[in-house]
């Protein structure tokens, strides 16, 4: 698979390192050298810090379904493709090859915003056969990515939720949830809505280098202390998990705990696709003494191979490494206290939205 690489100094605050080529390009390239300093020029060039492109999509829908089994939730909304944390090991990035972007430096550069998300969603819940099932909100990406600062599509979704009782969850690594708390808290009082905050480790110098974007994990504590003082079901994941990497397992059940988390899951690392070779020369980049470790645990539990998509072990894994992350988890949320009550959303209380024109008069 060609890729144009780029060095690692040059790419300070995002995860992947290079361009790497998606698998439907016919193209491979390399860097040459011409003998008139072209290959020089080329990377001075790409020393210059990679900005971030929005791209703006009018979607046609915006409600995905899926019937996977290992998955809570049969509904999802995502209001953009691509995410600016830059999380190397992010299972989304695949997707960007179906636009002729890479999975690469695109994906964190490159974010597809849904302009008419909301306008989009009002339609589809205004049908007159809608039926209400939870909606799991940024299942791909994070949701509030730093761009929901400025272009707030998120909260336009939820609003929409908050005006039609609408039962919603999401996960996040950013502290921009709490812009929002004006509508989750009063939802959250009606049982329509639970948020999670993922917390992959609370290795400051390790987050910085997996999660180059995302906020730190002081501040994800400090997040979920806000949402549970507001009244909000609040729970933390610790996806994924990395063997030889993110060992702070128990560490970070107990201060999730303290901030007000009362539920909690995981995943192990997925690496489908172009993550693979991506995840491998970030591991190259910064870990270079224990990659062949991390890769070797990694197929073990994956049957021999990078990633197996089978959807009974693509979530936890097979075997004995895998088993003791389950069990590590098992008797770490047991004795803390997690996952006694689970959190059950209500769908019952959905009003169909008003729609404009004529229409909304009668």
């Amino acid at each position: 698979m060609g890729e144009v690489r780029i060095p690692v100094e040059a790419v300070k605050g995002r995860g992947a390192a290079s361009r790497i080529a998606h698998r439907f390009e016919r193209d491979e390239r390399a860097a040459f050298d011409d003998g008139w300093s072209t290959l020089d020029d080329g990377l001075a060039a790409d020393r210059a810090p990679v900005r971030t492109e929005v791209i703006w999509e009018e979607a046609r829908s915006v409600i995905s379904s899926n019937e996977s089994p290992d998955v809570y939730f049969e509904r999802s909304i995502n209001p953009y493709r691509g995410c600016e944390h830059g999380c190397i090991y992010c299972y989304a990035r695949p997707n960007h090859a179906y636009v002729n972007l890479s999975p690469g430096l695109d994906f964190e550069t490159k974010i597809i915003a849904k302009r008419n998300v909301a306008q989009v969603l009002r339609h589809e819940l205004g049908k007159r056969r809608y039926e209400p099932k939870l909606i799991a909100i940024g299942t791909s990406t994070d949701c509030y990515q730093p761009l929901e600062r400025e272009l707030k599509l998120t909260r336009s979704v939820i609003e929409l939720l908050h005006e039609t009782n609408h039962a919603f969850s999401l996960v996040t690594k950013s502290s921009g949830v709490e812009r929002d708390i004006d509508l989750i808290a009063p939802m959250a009082a009606k049982g329509l809505t639970a948020i999670n905050v993922t917390i992959t480790t609370l290795d400051t110098d390790l987050m910085r280098k997996l999660e180059p974007r995302a906020a730190a994990p002081h501040r994800r504590l400090r997040t979920l202390r806000t949402l549970a003082e507001n009244g909000i079901p609040c729970g933390v994941s610790l996806a994924p998990q990395i063997p030889f990497l993110t060992d702070d397992m128990e560490q970070v059940l107990e201060a999730a705990w303290d901030a007000g988390a009362r539920s909690a899951f995981y995943h192990v690392i997925r690496l489908p696709w172009e993550v693979s070779p991506l995840f491998r020369e970030w591991l190259q980049a910064h870990y270079p003494q224990r990659a062949d470790r991390v890769m070797a645990r990694i197929a073990d539990m994956r049957g021999g191979k990078d990633y197996d998509a089978d959807f009974a072990t693509r979530m936890k894994g097979v075997g004995p490494w895998a088993q003791l992350i389950a069990q590590r988890f098992q008797k770490a949320a047991t004795r803390i206290g997690f996952n006694r009550e689970r959190v059950v959303l209500d769908e019952s209380q959905f009003r169909p939205p008003a729609q404009g024109g004529q229409g909304a008069l009668f």
